[in-house]
């Protein structure tokens, strides 16, 4: 038996929504948790995906203790923690699972871990990581499917990024965070994750500064302790429920948002004829405007984000003309356009680009989410179309957003998940 979602579509949207912690930062906080030498790392509004139940796995593999406390608060604690190689399943179900590289190498100075997994957007390599480790002196070595990053010393070091990559920036911060001297990550991510785990990081005694810049420098320290941390709002979920209130909703409110995050975003519908207004920690969505075209480039933050061009694509099936959108993160973030053509829209893809014409009606047929975002992509189409929408492989949807189907329902949606042959 397999779980689908069923969306019964063309039911206008209507209340309001709250955010849930970021899904991208969660998954490098509950990793670098583990750097603690003196009690426990208390994290707030962790939501609940199938990610988190993936890395709690591996926290029990090496003996860490973790417990949601009657707060709803995730509580880190690695008094009893042992260095151990991870090899269980979980680390190939989740790209994040390569943070305990940084992680282990940082606190023991030696990483066992298996090659990690997630979704197939392509080519996604961790060179960057590994070189950064081998810059602060460490080891790195490949055999039948496991990394082994070793060191007899970690020494700050100046580390170039050839791509700005938010893995990798993350990855190098928490291993540099125990090496003697000062690390600079220059040409680091500047993403609102990475700022998140610096200051969690500084909350637990670290020394980072110039996150959220190109230039990242942090002084080594002995040890950690436990701290309290809240997680940022999630600016894609958040930017997902943006977009269903502008394809769907007839006013809707999204709260719990820090805005700048979504600047880009809010930008591109605006000039899609969207009906927008921003408050201090929430957006207001007025439906019933006419959308007209846009063109969207994906680039690294603060520009568009990869994570929401193929939501944004749903959208534009209902503007007047041809819009196009241009991948320059992951060349092969184009398999919903297949699954939306396959409901009524009209794209063409020429990788690295798509060229969405509108308007076309969309229709209820089964579909295949074949990554988290795609599915989410399909669960906006379904949200629109006339009939009912299948969605398979929904698994991949419950990796990144906390009770979708239960927030949509809330705003007068119709969504429910059917167990199928």
């Amino acid at each position: 038996m397999k779980r689908v979602f069923k969306i019964e579509g063309q039911r206008p949207l209507n209340g309001t929504v709250r955010i849930s912690g970021s899904k991208n930062a969660t998954v490098a906080l509950i990793p670098a948790a583990i750097l603690s030498q003196g009690g426990p790392v208390t994290i707030c509004d962790v939501p609940e995906i199938s990610d988190v139940e993936n890395l709690t796995v591996l926290l029990n593999e090496l003996n860490v203790n973790v417990f949601q406390n009657n707060e709803g608060h995730l509580i880190v604690d690695p008094s009893n923690m042992k260095n151990v190689p991870l090899e269980n399943a979980a680390v190939t179900k989740l790209r994040a699972s390569y943070y305990f590289m940084g992680a282990l190498l940082g606190k023991y100075k030696e990483a066992r871990i298996r090659m990690s997994g997630g979704c197939y957007l392509g080519p996604r390599p961790i060179d960057l990581h590994l070189k950064g480790f081998e810059a602060l002196g460490a080891t790195v070595e490949y055999d039948k499917g496991m990394y082994y990053i070793h060191a007899d010393d970690l020494r700050g070091a100046r580390i170039y990024l050839d791509i700005a990559s938010v893995g990798a920036t993350i990855n190098i911060m928490m291993a540099a965070v125990y090496a003697k001297g000062r690390t600079t990550i220059e040409n680091a991510a500047k993403e609102p994750e990475i700022i998140d785990v610096a200051t969690m990081l500084n909350k637990m005694g670290a020394i980072i500064r110039g996150a959220g810049t190109n230039t990242i420098t942090i002084d080594g320290v002995d040890c950690l302790q436990g701290c309290f941390h809240e997680i940022i709002p999630d600016r894609i979920e958040a930017g997902t429920f943006v977009i269903i209130g502008a394809a769907a909703g007839k006013e809707m409110i999204i709260e719990n948002i820090i805005p700048q995050h979504l600047e880009s975003l809010i930008s591109k519908l605006k000039e899609m004829n969207v009906n927008i207004e921003t408050e201090i920690d929430r957006v207001i969505i007025h439906g019933g405007n006419k959308l007209v075209s846009a063109d969207v480039q994906t680039q690294p933050y603060p520009g568009f984000a990869t994570d929401l061009q193929q939501t944004i694509t749903v959208l534009m099936t209902q503007a007047e003309g041809s819009s196009m959108v241009r991948e320059t993160i992951y060349a092969e973030r184009f398999k919903h356009c297949q699954e939306l053509n396959r409901m009524g829209a009209r794209i063409d893809v020429s990788v690295p680009r798509s060229m969405i014409h509108g308007p076309t009606p969309l229709y209820g047929v089964e579909v295949t989410a074949t990554d988290l975002r795609c599915g989410a992509a399909l669960v906006v189409a379904g949200l629109i179309a006339e009939g009912i929408t299948t969605i398979y492989d929904i698994e991949h949807i419950e990796r990144g957003y906390e009770n979708l189907d239960g927030k949509i329902n809330e705003l007068g949606g119709h969504i429910w998940i059917e167990e199928v042959e």
